[in-house]
């Protein structure tokens, strides 16, 4: 069964347990929590939706928590979402009802379940449950508090207990669940899901992702226990440095990745310089050039360094993050006086979504450093952890790369990203 399919007339007829595979089925045993790992459209949100309803309407639960990474991502994916609350009644059954005003939703016998977002683990103070929902934990803003506050809240009932679906990833709560022996953990992959799949997604990841540590999270699910950086390596990042580069380039660009506020605790402002040469393959092949990324620095500042960084590299133009500033940014980086068009690019996808195929890049040898970058690197290693600050050189190097594998024909829609 799956996450992303609607299902058949003759599957919503059928319980549940008839369809479903075994990993999207509670486990046996006393369990107080059950962790589902799973690679994408593994058919997680489904299994998480089909606990909580049954429960509802069968198994004495009344008081459930919804919690997801943020409010929408509970109304748009646990509630209606094609997997939702909402959208899995059986024929002839009254769904639940979603108050939007209190956000809770309520079943005819008299059953709630209130929503909750990461973002504000103090939401959770005060009211009590006895079951909940926590998806996506993985993408929590501040887990181990959400996490933590929803478990002073699960206190009424027999046996509170909750089911986690998650993509795994080496976050501290996940680790913390993991490495707790009252969690039931399950897992399931994508292609455990296939059928039900669009046939050019699966291609599309295979050929993104096949065959990377990625990969095996993202696709297969797998936890990687891994003691330096989750997506980037140390023997990635070491493989990748060479410190001659070719002498002729298809294309260089600079990309940037603009700060919102200036001074000492704020962001730094993303510079990066890259390039993209033929391999001896005669497949394309991605070049760091150059980090010239600046901290705390006014507009006019970190202006005047991008346009002084793509004359010294000799770059065709200049890419920059518009999500904040829109055109702004670009009426800054023109008063440089450089010439050069700038191209402006806006994130719809997560960072960790954006970064994926450049990693496996790296993964694949085909992105080179010419020389040693420790700051940029370092980033690179804490990027996706939870740890260390905004990762401003990494955006900046996605962005830059992207754009450039963009322009090999295989990525044509880079303002997508």
């Amino acid at each position: 069964m799956t996450d992303t399919t609607i299902a058949t007339a003759d599957d919503m007829a059928l319980p549940f347990v008839l369809t479903a595979r075994a990993p999207q089925c509670a486990p046996e045993g006393d369990w107080t929590s059950w962790l589902a790992l799973g690679g994408r459209g593994a058919g997680k949100t489904r299994a998480g939706a089909e606990w909580v309803r049954f429960g509802a309407l069968f198994g004495g639960l009344r008081f459930i928590a919804l919690v997801g990474p943020t409010l929408h991502d509970v109304r748009e994916t646990m509630i209606d979402g094609v997997s939702g609350l909402c959208q899995i009644a059986r024929p002839g059954e009254e769904p639940p009802a979603y108050e939007s005003s209190r956000r809770r939703l309520v079943w005819p016998n008299g059953a709630v379940a209130q929503a909750f977002s990461a973002e504000d683990p103090d939401s959770l103070r005060g009211p009590q449950f006895d079951a909940a929902w926590c998806d996506e934990v993985a993408a929590w803003n501040r887990d181990l508090a959400t996490w933590d506050m929803l478990q002073l809240g699960l206190r009424i009932g027999p046996r509170p207990k909750s089911v986690i679906t998650t993509t795994p990833r080496r976050t501290p709560l996940i680790r913390k669940l993991m490495s707790d022996a009252s969690v039931a953990v399950t897992r399931s992959t994508t292609h455990d899901n296939a059928d039900f799949l669009s046939p050019a997604f699966i291609a599309h990841i295979e050929a993104t992702l096949g065959g990377t540590r990625l990969g095996r999270q993202e696709l297969q699910g797998e936890f990687l226990e891994a003691e330096d950086g989750l997506l980037w390596t140390r023997a990635m990042l070491k493989a990748a440095r060479a410190d001659t580069p070719p002498a002729d380039f298809g294309d260089i660009i600079v990309a940037v990745d603009p700060p919102v506020s200036i001074g000492d605790s704020a962001d730094a402002c993303g510079l990066i310089a890259a390039g993209v040469s033929n391999a001896s393959g005669g497949g394309a092949h991605f070049w760091v050039l150059e980090d010239a990324t600046l901290q705390g620095r006014s507009p006019a500042v970190w202006a005047d360094q991008a346009a002084r960084l793509a004359a010294r590299t000799g770059a065709s133009r200049i890419l920059a993050e518009a999500n904040q500033g829109g055109e702004l940014v670009r009426s800054v980086l023109r008063s440089t006086g450089s010439g050069l068009p700038i191209q402006l690019v806006h994130a719809r996808l997560s960072k960790t979504a954006r970064a994926a195929p450049v990693i496996a890049l790296y993964e694949r040898g085909r992105v080179s450093h010419a020389g040693h970058f420790p700051d940029l690197e370092e980033e690179m290693l804490q990027f996706g952890t939870g740890t260390g600050g905004s990762p401003d050189r990494v955006d900046a190097l996605v962005w830059a790369v992207s754009a450039l594998e963009a322009a090999t024909g295989r990525h044509p829609r880079i303002q997508t990203l």
